[in-house]
């Protein structure tokens, strides 16, 4: 269904869009039923919604999938990337498919009851995808109802006094509660998840400001023991459980609002020579404590088939080489801002936005992208060795 500018619903909708300027999409409802309000956002990714769904950097967003067949391979237990809150909802084009995967669990409208996520199909997705980069991703309410019973009015104003996610610290929502000794291994087809050996590693104490399970797995497969603790642990916390590196994670909402309390725990771990690795969120505060800003983006970066390419003095003959990776903000370091000190590394040859820094004299850097995703497939796997190798 494309967008209409009628507060009636059309026969047979059971779902509905209603965007802040007062922009209707009707559609078919899935998943679980009620209405859900946050930001509109598109992901380009042609596999992974499991893994979208349930990462907890889409906290507060509603993901439109510009991939027409989503629910084809089901769903399971091993693809989450969180048991945490992730998005809100997905918007799809097709009916969603049938699942038809020899992992297949369960059915993607099943799970996402159960997961009390809503889903609208049978809408205009490329449509939805231009609005949004032409005019920014949108605030929104995402509604279902079996009966096709909707309050437009009232879902209307619930969008329109969202105040968005500028200014919004979302970390604390997503971090996990509790110190955690991280035991998962990297994941083998037909074998799952192994177990990490913890024995004479190198130990990274990982702070969770929304993280993706498969960041520290990859962390162990580069040889590192992993600590995860919340996304307010202190200074002396986290000194008292003697690492030889600190990861900062990825996570949802604007980093100058969770950098409040997160960035002057990051600088006094620069000052202290700790060995820092940042992604996405992560990768964005270590730029704060470095002296750099970041800025809210019109459309941001969600895919997996972004290329960004190496940049600076320090690649040597790799310099200028292209990664293919996996993307998913709607912030980003102003590159404009990077002070003395502070080299980019990588930017994206989308929209020659920031990607990675490094901090001269301190083993501190960070990416904007996701190397865990493995959308290259292995092409950033690197940057799990380079942190780990920098541990001794």
């Amino acid at each position: 269904m494309a967008f209409l500018a009628s507060s009636s619903a059309p026969k047979g909708a059971t779902g509905v869009l209603v965007l802040a300027d007062g922009t209707i999409v009707w559609g078919k409802g899935f998943g679980a039923t009620g209405s859900a309000v946050g930001e509109v956002c598109f992901n380009t990714a042609m596999t992974g919604y499991q893994e979208v769904m349930t990462d907890p950097s889409y906290a507060a967003q509603i993901v439109t999938f510009t991939f027409p067949h989503i629910g084809n391979v089901g769903t399971n237990e091993e693809d989450f990337e969180s048991r945490v809150e992730g998005a809100l909802g997905c918007i799809v084009r097709e009916e969603v498919t049938r699942q038809s995967n020899f992992r297949s669990e369960g059915e993607f409208v099943e799970w996402m009851a159960k997961m009390g996520k809503i889903g609208l199909a049978g809408v205009d997705t490329r449509a939805l995808t231009r609005r949004i980069r032409l005019s920014g991703a949108p605030n929104a309410v995402i509604a279902h109802d079996p009966k096709g019973n909707f309050d437009i009015d009232a879902l209307l104003q619930r969008a329109q006094e969202w105040p968005g996610l500028e200014g919004m610290d979302l970390a604390q929502r997503v971090s996990r509660e509790h110190q955690e000794d991280w035991e998962g291994g990297y994941w083998r087809l037909g074998h799952g998840y192994g177990t990490a050996e913890r024995e004479g590693k190198p130990h990274v104490v990982a702070i969770d400001y929304g993280s993706k399970d498969n960041i520290f797995r990859n962390l162990v497969k580069a040889g590192a023991r992993v600590t995860v603790v919340p996304a307010k642990t202190s200074l002396e916390d986290i000194l008292a459980l003697k690492p030889d590196g600190v990861f900062l994670s990825n996570g949802p909402g604007d980093p100058a609002a969770t950098g409040e309390y997160a960035v002057p725990v990051i600088k006094a771990l620069l000052e202290a020579d700790m060995p820092l690795f940042g992604i996405c969120l992560g990768h964005q505060m270590l730029a704060l404590a470095a002296g750099a800003k970041t800025v809210k983006m019109h459309q941001g970066h969600r895919g997996a088939n972004h290329p960004v390419q190496r940049v600076g003095e320090s690649w040597g003959e790799t310099r200028d080489l292209v990664e293919i990776t996996s993307m998913n903000h709607g912030f980003a370091v102003d590159g404009d801002t990077l002070p003395a000190g502070v080299e980019q590394t990588h930017v994206s040859l989308f929209d020659g936005s920031n990607c990675g820094i490094a901090i001269s004299g301190k083993k501190a850097f960070g990416v904007q992208y996701h190397p865990e995703a493995s959308p290259g497939p292995q092409d950033s796997f690197y940057l799990f060795e380079k942190f780990v190798g920098m541990l001794g």
